[in-house]
């Protein structure tokens, strides 16, 4: 696996791979890799004849108090790691190849942004939108690679692509778990022992909210409280717990049937995310 840190270099080695008529697959990632992240690599590496994975942490899309500065960096675990998952390149530049100077230039998707993470996090994902963005211009990918965990991104960067007519076809990986449910997050190694033996009960909520839509539910507000209340009751910090509809990601309503329950909340100090889908199926 060859490592390169310039887009130059990068441009050069995507050339001559499809000059020869091959397929290339992108993975962004910050770094700090866990087995969901490899996921998505071996997703990409199943439906292409190279993959370039990204590990860059975007000081764009970190608000004020965030946590850029001590967010875990782990390049050299990294590079081991997806050596040994097969991939070909890894792009891992230094701020300042990416943003060489002020950016004056930005990537906004309206709209989507406004509900769930993007309500309390403005800003957040027009630097993931202008990121992304710029390494698809760097890559030209045929394909890239997100998890599901990250729901509104994906769904933002999909609108993104398809408004902005890149030639990119996305793709979304289903959340990878620990065995008691909790998913996979580079930010879970900020967890205490105690706050990590609490974690899955964010999941849990989820799964009871989403039993409760499938019973016949319907007063969703009434619902994200109760599910919202129960885990403050745990020692959670909730941001939000949602029930919205999966494309908009507006509040759902009575008629919607494909629905996604969603949560974020603080234990401690880490902020934990997740989400479930629900599919309502009419009456014949």
């Amino acid at each position: 696996m060859k490592m390169l840190q310039t887009i130059a270099e990068v441009r050069q080695q995507v050339r001559a791979w499809k000059q020869a008529g091959e397929s290339v697959a992108l993975v962004p990632t910050m770094g700090n890799l866990h087995e969901g992240h490899l996921r998505l690599v071996d997703e990409a590496r199943g439906n292409s004849d190279r993959v370039v994975a990204t590990v860059f942490v975007n000081p764009a899309q970190f608000g004020p108090g965030e946590d850029y500065e001590s967010y875990p960096r782990t390049l050299d675990a990294d590079r081991e790691l997806l050596s040994a998952r097969g991939t070909d390149l890894l792009f891992a530049p230094p701020v300042e190849e990416m943003y060489p100077r002020p950016n004056r230039a930005w990537v906004d998707v309206e709209e989507l942004d406004r509900h769930l993470c993007g309500a309390s996090r403005p800003g957040h994902f027009r630097g993931v939108c202008t990121v992304v963005s710029k390494l698809f211009l760097i890559v030209e990918p045929d394909s890239a690679f997100f998890g599901e965990k990250d729901y509104q991104q994906l769904a933002i960067l999909r609108r993104m692509t398809e408004d902005l007519c890149f030639p990119v076809e996305i793709h979304g990986v289903a959340t990878a778990r620990e065995p008691d449910g909790l998913a996979m997050s580079s930010r879970n190694r900020y967890l205490t022992d105690s706050e990590r033996s609490l974690a899955p009960e964010l999941y849990r909520h989820l799964q009871l909210a989403r039993q409760a839509i499938i019973d016949g539910e319907r007063d969703y507000a009434s619902l994200a409280r109760e599910m919202e209340k129960g885990l403050k009751n745990l020692g959670f910090t909730p941001d939000y717990f949602s029930v919205v509809e999966a494309a908009s990601l507006a509040p759902a309503g009575p008629e919607d049937r494909e629905l996604l329950v969603a949560a974020a909340a603080r234990l401690g100090a880490t902020r934990l995310i997740d989400n479930i889908g629900v599919t309502i199926v009419r009456s014949p």
